[in-house]
């Protein structure tokens, strides 16, 4: 119980890291007197090192234990936020948010491992909780962003104190957090397929990448859906994410039981489809309101798809001697961030040539393949454990 909580405290850790800086983006454009385009250029650098982190993090994890790297990785976030804070040049703002997504998508990759060790201690699957972890850390962290934007904190000061908070509770569960240096005791020579070559490792990176593009689009675009289509005021309109995080961050906390009653494969399916019936509902809503409670179902109904995806990515690499899934987990996660960062673009582009809610239906439908993904994820599952002769 008590590396579960560990872990649990890890995710919300990285949750208010990001829910702290990002609401402070007005703040931050204007001390470093950036243009909205260059300003979104330099937010690249976030999703940039999010991308390259998660696609070695795997390998210092097998090396070093995903305790090491959830701590060095959690240290370095925190130096980067005061950076992000202080920054007082577009190019100084761009390399301390490359910092800050690098440090961040390995301690993602890391707290998944760890994760998935604290699964098979316990024998029941319990992602989901621990991604609500991260739910609920992110909703912390931008409100204390907005008291400290209201009491009219300067950036760099309200980030280096979230910076010392973080890296006192970092100090009181790290030793419980699971994922010493790992010893294997399998022969080395034994060939193991890289993940690259596993059909299963592609259908759930493909689940993966769907459920963040139709976060990725409920995020960046929900608000202005429902001002420019629904026709609902400015303030109003940032109540149509909030619901779809709040909705998010409850529903993971059932999300275990679910996948414990009925399976990963069930679970994955009727959430995909809740999620595409509430993107449908948002972009064709009769009534503004009906907006707002699609993109609450929206966000119940993804919530468990992005944590059961790592579930089984990291069961589908152990090995016989209770270890392995790291790599197998950070290919997962390097696949599923191209869609948090392609994905907001591609929204946008679709909504250019045609409009907005044209656009939102082409997320719903998005969210839908989750479906046939999920079921064609259990048959591959099926057909390794058949084909067991070669050590993953």
């Amino acid at each position: 119980m008590r590396d579960r909580t560990a872990v649990f405290v890890v995710f919300a850790l990285n949750g208010a890291a990001l829910g702290s800086w990002a609401p402070r983006t007005p703040a931050l454009s204007e001390r470093v007197d950036a243009s909205p385009g260059v300003f979104g250029l330099a937010l690249l650098g976030a999703s940039v090192g999010m991308l390259i982190a998660a696609s070695v993090s795997g390998r210092l994890i097998e090396r070093y234990g995903a305790r090491a790297v959830v701590a060095g990785s959690t240290v370095i976030a925190c130096a980067a936020l005061p950076m992000i804070g202080f920054s007082t040049s577009v190019a100084l703002l761009a390399g301390a948010l490359f910092v800050l997504g690098a440090s961040v998508g390995a301690l993602d990759v890391a707290m998944n491992v760890a994760g998935v060790e604290v699964e098979r201690r316990s024998g029941r699957a319990i992602m989901p909780i621990l991604h609500a972890g991260f739910s609920f850390g992110a909703l912390a962290g931008s409100v204390a962003a907005g008291f400290a934007a209201s009491h009219q904190w300067s950036p760099g000061r309200h980030l280096t104190v979230a910076a010392l908070a973080a890296l006192v509770v970092l100090a009181f569960v790290i030793a419980a957090v699971p994922g010493a240096r790992p010893e294997h005791t399998e022969p080395v020579e034994k060939p193991r397929v890289p993940p690259i070559k596993r059909p299963v490792l592609w259908l759930l990176a493909a689940i993966a990448l769907f459920s963040a593009i139709a976060e990725g689009a409920s995020s960046d675009w929900s608000a202005l859906l429902m001002t420019s289509v629904h026709g609902v005021g400015d303030g109003a309109a940032a109540f149509a994410y909030s619901g779809f995080a709040l909705a998010m961050a409850l529903a993971r906390l059932a999300g275990a039981w679910l996948q414990n009653r009925f399976g990963a494969t069930r679970a994955l399916a009727v959430g995909a489809g809740i999620a595409a019936a509430g993107l449908v509902l948002a972009a064709l809503a009769p009534v503004p309101v009906f907006g707002f409670v699609g993109f609450a179902l929206a966000g119940a109904g993804l919530a468990a798809a992005f944590p059961i995806a790592l579930s089984l990515a990291g069961a589908s690499g152990k090995r016989a001697d209770g270890t392995g899934g790291e790599r197998e987990l950070a290919f997962v996660t390097a696949i599923a961030y191209t869609g948090f960062l392609a994905g907001p673009p591609l929204i946008g582009g679709i909504a250019q040539v045609t409009s907005l809610s044209v656009s939102f239906l082409f997320v719903g439908l998005t969210a839908a393949l989750i479906v046939p993904s999920a079921v064609a994820a259990a048959r591959a599952r099926k057909r390794e454990a058949v084909a067991e002769p070669v050590t993953r």
